[in-house]
């Protein structure tokens, strides 16, 4: 890889790393956040802030990139289909707050699937 595409890998991944943290350092905020049919609560924010980190290293260190890239994209679908699509028919969330969250979900989604698709098997030893 070249070192603007290192470049961009590394800050592509590093924000998944800080975001996993945040699971552990602002649970509270992030069960909030839950709609109702997700189940085990509290375990699966801390399943996501391990996954996410995970990814992220990943990521950065060229290790199994394409199966990290594709973990995260399922991971933010998941996000867009159980987290910002109901919360856009609820009243006590900022519908264009979390809209504006969802396309950028949306984009990373893409961005993640990019990433794994340019990458060949052979670097992901």
């Amino acid at each position: 890889m070249n070192s603007l595409t290192t470049i961009g890998r590394i800050l592509f991944a590093l924000p998944f790393a800080l975001f996993g943290i945040n699971h552990f350092v602002m649970m509270d905020f992030y069960t909030g956040m839950l709609t109702s049919f997700i189940p085990f609560g509290g375990y699966m924010i801390i399943l996501t802030g391990v996954l996410l980190i995970g990814t992220s290293l990943s990521i950065i260190l060229k290790k199994f990139i394409r199966f990290s890239t594709f973990t995260l994209a399922a991971l933010l679908l998941l996000f867009i289909t159980t987290i910002h699509i109901p919360h856009l028919f609820q009243e006590e969330f900022d519908q264009k707050l979390t809209l504006i969250t969802m396309l950028k979900d949306i984009s990373l989604l893409g961005g993640a699937l990019m990433i794994g698709g340019a990458c060949r098997e052979k670097s992901d030893a």
